[in-house]
């Protein structure tokens, strides 16, 4: 059974309706106006399973009652009664919103009920529908939680795997994995302006970081020669990026990065190696390395120069746009402030001072990512 507001000017139907919905079991408040109705539900919002209001009324219609009433208590469910002087305007009404149902007069009482029982079915399904919403929600803010935390433990986890492997090639030349930070960063940075996002960005920051970790294949005679190579071992030093996808490849969320290790030596006009690949068929995230990685070895010392400064790396990286590099790329690279990069570099270099460990913010930009 329900509680029903019963609107209606006409004091005979008032009491014609209220008795038959009392003899059925049901509560009902009958009132004389629009106002009255509005006021009752305001006072007692949600006491109310079904409005039932006669159409044709004096200051407010039936429809107008409804409307108001469903904007102060959405949980009501609103039945119009008409003659058949209002009955189109009320159909009208009805299929524009605000009314479940139309009832036309004259009426008799099974039909009455058999109308207002289905509207009490109706804002009872409704009810559970909302909640069982409401619970779904919940789970589903439940299971996000949950996402969270197992991609933090994947984070937790890849993070180890990167410091183990760049650990392992630092034991072998200690500079590179400082030029692997810097260029993990700059990656970043440069991939962040060329909006890149999620994975991809995570992708380029990883693959910058370990571009270089196929050369713990190379013997040290090699990979240390203070001289020019010739040509069997230059030879040998070409199998790096094939060395550093294979190792990389096993470990299935650095999928990306591999591709990044595999082809970071890859030129835009198609005169790299070791695949040849040209143009859009490099992966994004290489050509995003293969900027920085100029950049960065422009503007370090060598044994045999020293250290020279962002325009002149900036006027090397434009010469080379469209034949070593991507002229996108190149285009956003010119986009970021010198600043930037000397910011990236100056933080990096605070770290080494410090002996802090290289890699303690590259796990927190690929958080970020």
């Amino acid at each position: 059974m329900g509680t029903i507001l019963l609107c209606d000017d006409d004091d005979l139907v008032r009491r014609a309706v209220a008795r038959s919905l009392r003899q059925q079991g049901h509560q009902c408040h009958p009132v004389s106006s629009g106002a009255a109705a509005l006021e009752l539900i305001s006072d007692k919002p949600g006491a109310f399973d079904v409005l039932l209001s006669d159409f044709n009324m004096p200051g407010m219609n039936g429809h107008e009652v409804l409307r108001r009433a469903g904007e102060i208590d959405s949980s009501v469910v609103g039945v119009l009664l008409s003659g058949a002087a209002g009955f189109e305007d009320a159909c009208a009404a009805v299929n524009g919103g605000g009314a479940f149902r139309l009832l036309s007069k004259p009426f008799d009482s099974a039909r009455l009920c058999s109308v207002i029982e289905d509207a009490i079915s109706y804002r009872r399904l409704r009810a559970e529908r909302e909640a069982l919403g409401r619970k779904l929600a919940l789970h589903n803010g439940h299971l996000r939680k949950v996402n969270r935390e197992l991609e933090a433990a994947v984070e937790e986890r890849t993070m180890s795997s990167l410091d183990g492997l760049v650990a392992a090639l630092a034991l072998r030349d200690n500079e590179t994995q400082w030029h692997s930070h810097r260029v993990s960063l700059y990656a970043r940075r440069l991939a962040v302006e060329l909006g890149l996002t999620g994975q991809a960005l995570a992708d380029c920051a990883q693959g910058a970081l370990l571009h270089d970790v196929g050369k713990i294949g190379v013997r040290d005679a090699v990979l240390l020669k203070p001289g020019p190579l010739d040509e069997a071992e230059w030879t040998e030093m070409r199998r790096h990026p094939g060395l550093g996808y294979q190792i990389l490849r096993a470990i299935p969320y650095l999928s990306g990065a591999s591709e990044i290790a595999y082809t970071h030596h890859e030129r835009w006009d198609g005169a790299g190696y070791p695949r040849g690949l040209k143009a859009e068929d490099i992966p994004i995230g290489a050509r995003v390395f293969a900027v920085v990685d100029t950049y960065d070895a422009i503007t370090s010392d060598r044994p045999y120069r020293a250290a020279r400064g962002y325009q002149v790396a900036r006027d090397e990286i434009e010469r080379c746009s469209a034949t070593q590099f991507d002229p996108q790329v190149v285009a956003a690279f010119q986009g970021i402030p010198a600043s930037d990069w000397s910011e990236i570099r100056e933080a990096v270099e605070r770290r080494r001072e410090g002996g802090e460990h290289p890699l303690s913010d590259v796990a927190s930009a690929s958080q970020r990512a």
